[in-house]
């Protein structure tokens, strides 16, 4: 089977092309995009392309340049240094980021062309020297900041209420803005009718498709699902990958399983580590001195940090990072990190300079832009939200057996029905109000809240066909 052209590859070119206003040669090209492509594989991306109607072709033989169809994008307008912050170009319009003089520094050399960088491989002395609690990527000061603007509303309630609060935004927000910086389409409105109706957006390729709901179920594990097992643990990095990888592996039997075979990074001039023993040894000292950290911010950024540059999955490692980054948060009640608005350049150049140069400065840099984002957006929403109804809290549990056994069973949503499956579970003095709560979800079931009641698509199907009145 033909390997699926994928849209971050395509735009990976395009990009290049969009930077040179005379337009390029293939061997330019080629030389600009370093050993992301051979020269067989870049000329069907620009047969794609050209297909596509997304790059225009002039000239014949030697002479055939490629260029944009919608006009010159000189590099410096991709990324425009001044005085400390950095303006990135995204399908938005250009986002400003707040730059640290040494984040300048990394912005500066990964933004240079591909074969003006110095190949690097995986320097374990960055994870050997980090001591926990004495090693500190995220100063004091800054700490102190993200602690107060992401503070719990309050601080007795138990850890994850804020997130639970908050999760269907969530669940959308962190599903299209991590997609989205590996390169998926979904708008943010595509994204949601997906998760809450199962409606996939017209014209978009599967796998982005595929993206945003291993991105749901992945969210809802971490959330809601996961419990006391889920932590910085492998269990939840492996269970993780497993469901962020669902169908997108071009080897299936890697999903949820620790590299054995070197991978290429794109456009980078680094090599991830190659080989297996030492993969799964680093691994597990990334792990423990994730857990060893105490303060929930430099865990988060620690794993940010440490697990993409391992590469311990031959894909998806960022998307699990991402995730994973979310743990420490969570745990602390804290507002979550969703990556809104995030500048797709500004990530990856992040993660170059980390790459590329071992600096942590840059990713910083966005994470701190990035969190102070997600809190701008939360604490808002947090507030708004309505005290949660206390006898639904009671019997949660109660409600989801109840919905989910009329369900399965194909039994009438009546009454008498609710009234059978229910009286086990809830107390007789408030069976009358939990019976009313119960009629009026089962009326309102639908494909896009099943999830709540863990009943799968084809269980309800079923239901709706024959047993529903």
């Amino acid at each position: 089977m033909p390997k699926r052209v994928t849209a971050d590859e395509l735009r990976q070119v395009e990009s290049a092309i969009e930077r040179f206003s005379d337009g390029m040669s293939l061997a330019q090209l080629q030389a600009a995009l370093g050993d992301a492509f051979s020269r067989r594989t870049l000329s069907r991306r620009l047969a794609e392309l050209l297909a596509a109607k997304r790059i225009r072709r002039s000239g014949e033989g030697g002479a055939t340049r490629y260029s944009s169809v919608s006009g010159a994008k000189p590099a410096e307008s991709a990324i425009v240094v001044t005085y400390g912050a950095a303006s990135f170009d995204t399908p938005d319009g250009p986002v400003t980021i707040p730059l640290s003089p040494a984040g300048c520094q990394v912005l500066d050399y990964v933004s240079r062309a591909v074969g003006a960088r110095t190949p690097r491989g995986y320097e374990r002395r960055l994870l050997d020297e980090y001591i926990p609690n004495r090693t500190a990527y995220i100063p004091d000061k800054l700490r102190a900041h993200l602690q107060k603007i992401g503070k719990p509303i309050a601080a007795d309630r138990a850890g994850g209420t804020f997130t639970r609060d908050i999760l269907d935004r969530f669940l959308i927000d962190l599903s299209w803005a991590s997609s989205r910086l590996e390169g998926n389409t979904y708008s943010r409105l595509d994204t949601q009718r997906l998760i809450e109706f199962g409606q996939e957006a017209v014209g978009k390729d599967a796998k982005e498709t595929q993206m945003i709901l291993n991105h749901k179920a992945a969210i809802e594990l971490l959330a809601k699902d996961g419990g006391d097992d889920i932590g910085i643990n492998r269990y939840t990095l492996l269970n993780l990958h497993v469901l962020l990888s669902d169908n997108l592996m071009a080897d299936p039997a890697a999903s949820g399983q620790l590299r054995r075979r070197p991978v290429d990074i794109g456009a980078s001039v680094f090599t991830p580590l190659a080989i297996p023993q030492l993969i799964e040894e680093c691994l597990d000292l990334v792990l423990a001195k994730a857990v060893a950290v105490n303060d929930p911010f430099e865990q988060a950024f620690f794993v940010m940090v440490h697990i993409p540059y391992l590469q311990p999955f031959e894909d998806v490692n960022k998307r699990l990072s991402r995730l994973v980054a979310n743990i420490p948060l969570i745990k602390s009640n804290l507002c979550p990190l969703s990556f809104v608005d995030v500048p797709e350049r500004a990530y990856i150049a992040g993660t170059l300079g980390v790459y590329e140069m071992a600096r942590v400065e840059l990713l910083r840099d966005v994470f701190q832009w990035a969190y102070e984002r997600s809190c701008q957006r939360y604490v808002v929403i947090r507030d708004s939200i309505a005290d949660p109804d206390l006898f639904r809290m009671k019997y949660r549990n109660a409600m989801i057996d109840v919905i989910a056994k009329i369900v399965r069973e194909r039994r009438h949503a009546t009454e008498s029905e609710i009234h059978v499956a229910a009286e086990p579970l809830v107390e007789s003095r408030d069976l009358p109000r939990f019976i009313e709560l119960a009629n009026r979800e089962l009326k309102g079931l639908r494909e896009g809240n099943i999830a709540r009641y863990r009943l799968r698509l084809a269980e309800f199907q079923a239901w709706s066909k024959l047993a529903r009145v």
